[in-house]
């Protein structure tokens, strides 16, 4: 069984009364009891029902309404949609490219993923999807609000969005398209400072952000690692494992505790040859849910990392993905897990050491950077060099990094405090 950790989202399941004669009850029903009134329900939906519904059909109904009514990651996945889970972390898939979830009945936008039709679509997260191509998502569960965003890549969907600081709707029509599965992305932002972007957490993640770091390397010493989990809905737990445990060398990572004395486990951290000991900030934001928070909270509660950004999503709880004999499969809650220091964040997310909102940029605001960028000495004409070839200080920021940094002033900031952090812990 592979272990889980995004957020996924289901539908509300709507109960619909028969009353056709007496109805006996006893306060200790045992489960044959559950099992003769399940039977009798099934008989009379068959022949009583105004169309006639294959009884598959009825029983696939009944497995999903039974899921969606314990938790809002519980659910029932048909063999496409079984598939369809498989493909979102080892391999292409189509569609615009977001992770939603069901809260308080609405269909949210967790977060969109970086560079899909999405993202560029200017979908955020805690936006309400209030409808799929004309269908109200309400009369839907989020699975299938899920297989009717996806479909062939060049295809249109089109979406009713409720943007969280909107006060009406509005249409996005997003043309489908191939999901990339780059789960890691990296830019040097100085020399020595490393700003690495997980994505996701898929099979590769690990190996990728490995790969980075080595390249990083590469071009002199890692003074400081920006790592970026804005915007992060989860994946896989192993992989989140795996990641912390590359800026750990001991100590807890996260423990995991289900419903028997029997379920629980502990993931701690051991000392490896590739182990990045440079100093660490994290950013996070509503967005960062699930296994992005299992490596916000394992860093910061072993003091490895400072936190920086906005509250994280919330979601604290281990999904199972359970293959059935006809190609089917469930995905199931099983676990609760918790930071190194005991903490649940369900439902309560995880907030920052240095709460910073993001600020988006706006066109007609002179460019951030450009306080930044005053005239300086070395700036002026015939400057007299410092004696070491006019190598000090000096920074080697492309076009793109600049302009990256001019947008984000998270990004910015998490920059400056990198480059303090090794100061900063030598006054404490």
């Amino acid at each position: 069984m592979r272990v889980t950790l995004w957020v996924v989202s289901l539908g509300l399941c709507a109960a619909v009364a028969f009353s056709g004669g007496a109805v006996f009850a006893t306060t200790e029903e045992s489960k044959y009891d559950a099992l003769k009134r399940f039977s009798q329900v099934l008989d009379i939906v068959e022949r009583y029902y105004v169309r006639d519904v294959p009884r598959k059909d009825l029983m696939n109904g009944a497995v999903k309404g039974m899921l969606q009514g314990l938790d809002p990651h519980s659910t029932f996945l048909s063999p496409e949609e079984f598939k369809e889970m498989q493909e979102t972390t080892s391999g292409e898939f189509f569609g615009i490219g977001i992770e939603i979830s069901s809260e308080n009945g609405q269909l949210t936008v967790v977060s969109p993923i970086e560079d899909t039709p999405a993202f560029k679509a200017g979908l955020k997260a805690g936006d309400l999807i209030l409808a799929v191509d004309g269908q109200p998502t309400q009369e839907m569960s989020t699975q299938e609000a899920v297989s009717r965003i996806r479909g062939p890549k060049g295809s249109e969907v089109e979406l009713l969005i409720l943007h969280r600081e909107a006060k009406a709707p509005s249409t996005v029509k997003i043309v489908r398209d191939a999901i990339p599965l780059v789960s890691v992305k990296s830019k040097q932002l100085e020399q020595g400072y490393v700003w690495v972007r997980l994505t996701r957490f898929s099979e590769r993640t690990t190996s990728d952000l490995l790969e980075a770091l080595r390249e990083a390397n590469k071009r002199g010493p890692v003074k400081g690692v920006v790592l970026d989990l804005r915007n992060n809905p989860g994946g896989l737990l192993d992989q989140a494992v795996s990641v912390s445990d590359v800026f750990l060398r001991d100590g807890g990572i996260v423990s995991i505790r289900g419903r028997g004395d029997d379920t629980g486990r502990e993931y701690n951290a051991k000392a490896q040859s590739t182990d990045v000991t440079a100093p660490m900030v994290v950013l996070i934001n509503a967005g960062s849910a699930s296994a992005s928070e299992i490596v916000a909270g394992a860093l910061r509660d072993q003091k490895r990392a400072l936190l920086v950004g906005e509250r994280s999503f919330g979601k604290g709880s281990v999904q199972n993905v359970i293959p059935l004999s006809d190609g089917a499969g469930l995905k199931l809650t099983v676990a609760l897990y918790y930071t190194p220091n005991g903490r649940s964040i369900q439902a309560e997310g995880i907030d920052p050491d240095i709460e910073i909102p993001f600020e988006a940029p706006r066109e007609d605001d002179a460019k951030p950077m450009q306080r930044f960028n005053m005239l300086r000495e070395k700036d002026l004409s015939r400057h007299l060099e410092n004696g070491a070839g006019g190598k000090q200080g000096k920074n080697d920021q492309s076009d793109e990094v600049r302009d990256l940094l001019e947008r984000d002033n998270q990004l910015r900031m998490a920059l400056q405090f990198v480059k303090r952090l090794p100061a900063l812990k030598e006054i404490r």
